[in-house]
């Protein structure tokens, strides 16, 4: 079967790492209302979402003709979730305080099908350099943070202010690859090189 799917998303970033594996899609973005429960862990947090995004897109479809993947990405320093920043003053805030620090970045993806929703999760742990103000500022001020779970892209410019990662690349960028063949794999598509 040829990897055609619907995407429950609006990101370029994960666009671009679909196209990256041959994957063809057509984007379906779900819009669903992301608000973290009361002691939600981040892991659980991005599952759930992932896993309403990819209902919700497949329950607005008549027949589910493709699968729908859905994906869901987060920051999270000492068990406290960093989102997307509402400003550049939340930017400047949740940057300095990842600033030379250890942190997660956990996504989640889902693939909903006649089948039923398969779930998957990717969790990379992520040092921060030390940041002065102005590479704060001058960052905050190249606009990249402002839809970026955590406020960086680890793919622009905050690349250079990650000093290591310790898992997935493609994961701090919003859709892990290794998951998300895996995962189209055993529904049936012909992805080369992942595993089962």
């Amino acid at each position: 079967m040829s990897p055609r799917i619907y995407l429950a998303s609006r990101s370029p970033r994960r666009a671009e790492l679909l196209q990256q594996i041959g994957v063809e899609f057509v984007v379906l973005p779900s819009d669903i209302d992301e608000s973290v429960y009361n002691a939600e862990a981040a892991a659980d947090y991005v599952l759930r979402l992932a896993r309403e995004k990819a209902k919700v897109c497949a329950g607005r479809l008549t027949d589910i003709d493709m699968p729908v993947l859905a994906a869901d990405t987060t920051v999270c320093l000492d068990g406290c979730i960093l989102g997307k920043p509402e400003n550049d003053a939340d930017a400047y805030s949740m940057l300095a305080t990842l600033s030379g620090s250890w942190h997660e970045v956990h996504t989640a993806i889902a693939l909903a099908s006649d089948r039923g929703v398969e779930v998957s999760l990717s969790t990379t742990r992520v040092k921060m350099a030390s940041l002065g103000h102005d590479v704060i500022a001058a960052y905050v001020a190249s606009g990249e943070p402002r839809d970026k779970a955590g406020a960086y892209g680890i793919q622009g410019l905050g690349g250079t202010l990650i000093e290591r990662i310790e898992g997935s690349y493609s994961g701090v960028m919003g859709l892990p690859l290794f998951e998300t063949a895996v995962l189209l794999r055993n529904y049936g598509f012909a992805i080369p090189g992942a595993s089962r």
